[in-house]
């Protein structure tokens, strides 16, 4: 099936670029662009793509704005999209944000050509764009600037969770990868998967990004944990 993006950047060389490497693979199909958050969601809403690439910092409508947006669609909406966020810099102080507003990943705008192919094709899939090494980089940028943990039905919900459950939710926040987990835990990667989708299921969590964010909110982990 034909994964359909539309690309919303301020800049039109951007917009040029990611669309005509995109364009030239089978499975993808451009359809669409807009140069500000604001015309973004409209042709989201227009276009029905199955991504959004969404620039972090634009005029009119910032992408973070624009996410919310898109992700929160009026009453009526039937499809909604999986939007990735792009950024100019590996830390950037709009990600745990848009993770929060529900984006499926970021990727830097100098990343690979293969890279950002990938991306769209992981997001697509309705998996995260969450890679051991940007957990890492959001734990040590944000984590030690979020709220105390909540004590609300956030941090209860961790008891619905098996001690093996909690065990790898907390090891998916410190940034291991499932082979890292597998071999820490002496599990099979292939049953380290089938715990995480319980974990997610359990919580209502979409995707890895929003377990991250999650374990922190609830206290499970700390800035610092090793």
């Amino acid at each position: 099936m034909t994964i359909r993006v539309i690309i919303v950047d301020d800049q039109a060389m951007v917009r040029a670029g990611f669309a005509a490497l995109l364009a030239a693979q089978a499975d993808i199909d451009v359809v669409g662009e807009a140069p500000d958050g604001s015309r973004g969601v409209e042709v989201a809403r227009a276009a029905l793509p199955d991504v959004v690439l969404m620039d972090v910092r634009m005029p009119e409508l910032d992408g973070l704005a624009a996410a919310r947006r898109i992700l929160s669609p009026p009453p009526g909406v039937q499809r909604v999209p999986k939007v990735l966020m792009l950024t100019t810099f590996d830390v950037d102080d709009y990600v745990y944000e848009a993770l929060r507003a529900g984006a499926s990943g970021f990727l830097l705008k100098d990343a690979p050509p293969a890279d950002l192919i990938s991306a769209v094709r992981v997001v697509a899939a309705g998996e995260a764009l969450l890679a051991p090494s940007v957990t890492r980089r959001l734990i040590a940028e944000f984590a030690a600037q979020r709220p105390a943990p909540r004590k609300d039905g956030v941090s209860l919900r961790l008891g619905g969770l098996t001690p093996r459950e909690t065990e790898v939710l907390e090891l998916i926040a410190r940034g291991l990868s499932n082979q890292e987990i597998a071999g820490r835990l002496v599990l099979a990667e292939q049953t380290v998967k089938t715990h995480i989708g319980r974990v997610l299921s359990k919580l209502g969590l979409r995707d890895r990004a929003q377990a991250v964010i999650f374990a922190y909110e609830s206290g499970l982990v700390a800035p610092g944990d090793r």
